[in-house]
């Protein structure tokens, strides 16, 4: 849970005696507010025939475009029932996590992405208030220039590469990428 001082001073970003990074200071009391990254827990879920659930999202970012089911973390949650809740929620599906399938860093918006592999417990879908629409795709009618994130395609990507495998220590980002990409352009596919 975010803190804010109690004692209504005035406060200031600085870097606090034994620190190394400008945190907000209150100047009357001392208290440091600490902003930390935000977790994101997603699933690449498949049915028994290999197509992939997708989600068309209606919220921002990017509105109208493509994406698995994934959010942010709640308070007290555990990555696993993140993943299953973003599921119901933007999909109404019940999907059984079989794995850790990556984790990627998003720097620039200070996010933690935990992308988990997952099959569909049944083929059943009722989009939320989050999804324009949900469905599967076989991998060739995926629509890769209408994907909302370049982590979407990482992760579908790395979901291919691990197919039918147990799964490893999870992928992470490819080379060179860190998840920067302006609205309206295609996310780059990484080569695996």
């Amino acid at each position: 849970m975010t803190r804010y001082p109690e004692s209504g001073g005035p406060i200031t970003r600085r870097v606090p005696h034994g620190d190394t990074l400008p945190r907000l200071v209150c100047d009357t009391c001392g208290f440091i507010r600490y902003d930390n990254p935000k977790i994101v827990v997603g699933a690449v879920a498949t049915l028994a025939d290999a197509r992939i659930l997708l989600c068309r999202r209606a919220i921002e970012p990017q509105v109208g475009l493509w994406t698995i089911p994934a959010g942010y973390m709640e308070l007290n949650e555990t990555a696993e029932a993140g993943a299953l809740r973003e599921a119901r929620e933007e999909a109404g599906a019940e999907i059984t996590i079989d794995g850790l399938l990556a984790v990627y860093n998003v720097p620039r918006i200070s996010q933690v992405q935990l992308i988990f592999r997952a099959h569909m417990t049944n083929d059943s879908l009722a989009i939320g208030p989050e999804s324009l629409e949900a469905r599967f795709f076989e991998w060739r009618e995926i629509p890769w220039d209408a994907l909302a994130f370049p982590s979407v395609a990482w992760a579908l990507h790395h979901h291919r590469a691990a197919e039918g495998r147990p799964l490893g220590a999870p992928f992470g980002n490819p080379a060179g990428q860190t998840g920067d990409f302006a609205r309206g352009h295609a996310a780059p596919v990484p080569e695996l």
